[in-house]
């Protein structure tokens, strides 16, 4: 995502699955098997569902793979499919790849969902990578195509990491990393869908991908310009490394034009680090020496998606937070400023997603179309305390915004725009990046906030 004044493709998606309730409306989009990972958050609104454990991998269809029973579980290739020439449309490069296959029973959404956003956590050595699909079933009683969720590597030597566009059945459609019901006024839902998984190796080479986690967040957020106010309940700060997105402007524009578009990555890399992880030396090689934080340049090489053009791919950079040793990711919505707070008391800091007027968030100095920040705490009177990367340098980046200011522009899935154009808002999204192995008190933060 980007401070940009372009609308984001998701202001565009908003506005289409709003447009038959009102004119130019725009609105953001937004466990049944026994052994998984689920949980409901937003009194309704939302619902998660994640495979991560060892009795969860061995449940679904599974074609030349099979579940890894480890201390952290997993799925890998164990005799493949079948090979499968698969041609990057990037580099246009062809070549032959084994291939795998994990399709996950039904899951039966408790929210019949406007969108789905899926997340993985993997291992992608050279000579491998993967894609998730997405499948449902409307509450019409017909089914959706088989939707490519993303094609992803950890790195870019093999592939080059991609969503895939022009995806639809003239009931839904695909805007980069989120499935959307195109009319979502005319009632009409997702009521259930399938993940598939498809590994991929170089032929011969014995490698394979390593994928913990794979789930998906479905939602149905009202269109809402303004939301509740939330009561103050914590006062906390966490110490969270602080990385400025400007002072990178001009750096590597291969990647969306350099670091001023870089919000999504210099959030993710300050989390990560909050965490204990960073590139090695070596990792970080490859950046000119003279460059300062050379690994928010890492973290932006390392999201791009190709075929959006941007670092803000919500599921990528989840991905890419995971490939950092025993951590988590991912994307999720929430329903009021209280959730965060339930995490920052755990010490679990959030990356949210906002658009908004210059004048609507007292003290940022901007407006944009769409903005990453990190929620790393609150004041004693409740107002949230953001590592605000569209800030001049690192030592400006910790910023007080006004709670109510905040709370809103976050949640709402409508606002006007500086030509008084009802555009999307993103209702509530935000990236969770946190341990393998989380604390009792973690666990329960997260389980309260419905991820597990």
């Amino acid at each position: 995502m980007t401070r940009a004044s372009e609308p984001s493709r998701r202001a565009l998606l908003a506005v289409a699955v709003a447009a038959a309730a009102i004119g130019t409306a725009g609105t953001a989009a937004a466990a049944t098997s026994a052994g998984a990972a689920h949980g409901h958050a937003g009194r309704g609104l939302v619902d998660n569902r994640a495979w991560t454990s060892y009795a969860d991998w061995r449940t679904g269809t599974a074609k030349g793979t099979r579940a890894l029973d480890a201390a952290r579980p997993g799925l890998v290739i164990a005799t493949p499919a079948g090979t499968a020439d698969c041609t990057d449309p990037h580099t246009g490069k062809t070549a032959t790849w084994e291939y795998a296959t994990w399709t996950s029973p039904v899951h039966r959404l408790a929210v019949p969902a406007t969108e789905v956003i899926a997340s993985w956590n993997a291992h992608t050595p050279a000579g491998t990578w993967l894609q998730v699909e997405l499948t449902g079933t409307y509450s019409d009683g017909k089914a959706t195509p088989w939707y490519v969720m993303g094609r992803w590597a950890a790195g870019d030597q093999d592939i080059k990491r991609t969503s895939v566009d022009n995806q639809k059945d003239g009931k839904s459609s695909i805007s980069t990393d989120t499935f959307a019901i195109d009319d979502a006024a005319s009632g009409l839902r997702l009521v259930s869908y399938r993940l598939r998984l498809t590994l991929y190796r170089t032929p011969g080479s014995g490698l394979t991908p390593t994928v913990w986690r794979l789930g998906a967040m479905g939602s149905d957020i009202p269109d809402r310009f303004t939301v509740p106010a939330s009561t103050p309940g914590l006062a906390k700060e966490l110490t969270v490394p602080r990385y400025s997105q400007e002072i990178h402007a001009g750096q590597y524009p291969e990647y969306d034009n350099g670091g001023e578009a870089w919000c999504s990555p210099t959030s993710s890399q300050m989390i990560i680090e909050y965490w204990g992880r960073r590139p090695t030396a070596e990792q970080l090689a490859w950046v000119d020496p003279t460059f300062a934080d050379p690994q928010v340049c890492h973290a932006a090489r390392f999201t791009y998606d190709y075929q959006y053009g941007g670092c803000g791919n919500w599921p990528f950079n989840a991905a890419y937070a995971a490939t950092y040793k025993d951590l988590q990711g991912v994307v999720t919505r929430l329903r009021s400023l209280t959730d965060l707070e339930t995490l920052i008391a755990a010490g679990i800091p959030a990356i949210t997603s906002q658009s908004f007027l210059k004048s609507e968030l007292t003290g940022a100095g901007y407006g944009t179309s769409g903005h990453l920040m990190t929620v790393i705490g609150f004041t004693a009177g409740g107002d949230v305390i953001a590592n605000d990367p569209a800030s001049p340098g690192d030592d400006t980046v910790r910023r007080v915004y006004k709670r109510r200011e905040w709370e809103n522009i976050w949640l709402r899935t409508k606002r006007y725009n500086a030509s008084g154009n009802v555009v999307s808002g993103t209702g509530g999204v935000c990236y969770l990046y946190f341990p393998a192995n989380p604390s009792a008190g973690q666990s329960e933060a997260l389980k309260a906030v419905g991820v597990r």
